[in-house]
């Protein structure tokens, strides 16, 4: 067992007979759900307020309608940022074959929507009763054809990839160039991007660009202007965020946060 997963906190859940155990749980802005593990995959589905999902190798940003998929035994911890709203399945190990066992963020689309808010309000489904064999079986076929949503910032674990990472996770408006932030982590421009290519499969300006987006778009959930949030993480123009935001999520900012606020059902 890793280090990380003894610091983890084993939280089992109830109905260990069910195939589908439901979770439907409101939290306020900033609350942190503390490192944790479950022994079965999860799907995690932000209805309004954006979560903030990080493990050991990475973190990754779910915005309303979207979810992040956890496979069972990852531990992980969640950030609230705005008021959330999630609705959480727990499906037995191996059910859903076409996710990866690995964690990333997947577009729920409205059909998903509705399914995981009707297994959330029975509470748990169980295969041996007909009418919860059948949800079951419609879930799984929706999960099999889900399309995987670019909202992961990957870790890295060498030590002078890792110095640069958490200069500009610390500042990602941090203005100096990639040279000056290179030396200062011990090793040259050409090494840090050669180890950031291998860790990540990304560029240094690529991860830095992924890293803008995501914080942007957490301080927009928080209730900060969008003009505010693209210059806090060093956008040059309010646009620019507004673009590569249209390029991830299909419409700007305020509109997405706008259709997706409020009106999620009470359960």
């Amino acid at each position: 067992m890793s280090k990380l997963r003894r610091a983890g906190i084993f939280e089992r859940l109830a109905d260990r007979g069910a195939w589908i155990v439901t979770l439907a749980k409101s939290y306020p802005s900033g609350h942190v759900i503390p490192l944790h593990f479950h022994d079965r995959d999860q799907l995690v589905y932000a209805f309004q307020g954006v979560m903030t999902v990080r493990t050991g190798v990475g973190s990754w940003i779910v915005p309303p309608h979207r979810a992040v998929w956890i496979p069972k035994t990852v531990p992980h911890t969640i950030t609230m940022s705005g008021d959330v709203a999630m609705r959480t399945l727990y499906l037995k190990p191996r059910l859903a074959l076409s996710l990866p066992r690995s964690c990333c963020v997947v577009n729920v689309p409205p059909l998903l929507r509705e399914l995981i808010v009707s297994a959330c309000a029975a509470g748990a489904l169980r295969h041996r009763v007909a009418s919860e064999r059948h949800l079951i079986d419609v879930i799984l076929d929706q999960l099999q054809v889900i399309e995987l949503t670019p909202l992961q910032l990957p870790g890295l674990s060498d030590p002078r990839a890792r110095r640069v990472a958490r200069s500009l996770l610390a500042n990602p408006a941090d203005p100096r160039s990639f040279d000056a932030l290179c030396t200062a982590s011990g090793a040259s421009r050409r090494t840090i991007e050669r180890l950031y290519q291998q860790e990540t499969g990304m560029t240094l300006g690529r991860w830095r660009q992924q890293l803008r987006l995501m914080h942007a778009m957490r301080l927009v959930a928080e209730g900060e202007k969008v003009t505010h949030a693209a210059l806090a993480v060093g956008y040059s123009t309010a646009s620019a965020f507004v673009a590569a935001f249209r390029k991830v999520l299909g419409t700007t900012p305020t509109r997405y946060l706008r259709a997706h606020s409020g009106g999620y059902p009470q359960i």
